[in-house]
């Protein structure tokens, strides 16, 4: 039997308040229910259209008018259909890949990605730009699929640490390698448009597996992204 006393109100409050603060991510997978897609898209946009009307309601705005009452559906087709979409498997880009025929060794940098992505935990948006490498082993993949997978992940309700591991361990798997090297840089409108209220920062993540974890090849890396090699 737990004995721990349930917290108050205010005390969960106050740790929803800090985690938000603190960008704080729960897990690599983006927090699923299991009945998450018993629904079809059609159903979750009407049901979001209905909430959508009631925020807008209790915010005082007036639903008649010609330019907001067709906001509501708006909005819900955004959420569905674009903002979020990566949350649904079924949109989740094809990872065929081929056989490195013509034995590439060396890095492979995809440079400038663009990010669009939205806090998990204001749904404010995360803007920036995505940087990813890859060493070959056995399979190559085309380029515009790493383009793909990035918007994939980036499009649901994103903490950055989580989307720079999700992009990597997905390239790992598929290419069958471990040399992966994901580098974001992006800045957070719940940053700029809130709290502290700071348009001026940026945020970066980054990670590395097999032999980015050298200092030679992560430096080799650095210095693509940052047109420091001619």
């Amino acid at each position: 039997m737990d004995d721990k006393p349930n917290k108050t109100s205010e005390e969960l409050l106050r740790e929803i308040e800090e985690m938000g603060d603190a960008h704080i991510m729960s897990s690599i997978a983006t927090p699923l229910r299991e009945d998450a897609f018993d629904l079809s898209d059609v159903e979750k946009i009407e049901l979001i259209q209905g909430y959508f009307e009631k925020i807008m309601h209790t915010l005082g705005l007036d639903l008649t008018d010609d330019s907001l009452q067709g906001t509501p559906k708006r909005v819900a087709k955004l959420y569905v259909n674009e903002l979020f979409k990566g949350l649904n498997e079924k949109h989740k880009p094809s990872m065929s890949t081929f056989e490195n025929k013509y034995q590439y060794k060396e890095m492979l940098v995809e440079k400038d990605i663009t990010v669009y992505s939205n806090c998990e935990h204001h749904f404010l948006p995360i803007v920036g730009k995505a940087h990813v490498a890859y060493i070959p082993n056995g399979k190559v993949i085309g380029l515009s699929k790493i383009n793909r997978i990035v918007d994939y992940f980036s499009r649901r309700p994103q903490v950055q640490e989580r989307l720079a591991l999700q992009i990597l361990n997905e390239l790992k798997s598929a290419l069958n390698t471990e040399h992966v090297a994901v580098f974001i840089d992006a800045e957070h409108m719940c940053v700029s448009s809130r709290g502290v209220s700071d348009q001026s920062s940026s945020t970066v993540t980054v990670e590395y597996s097999g032999k980015f974890k050298e200092e030679n090849t992560r430096n080799e890396f650095l210095a693509y992204i940052n047109n420091k090699l001619k």
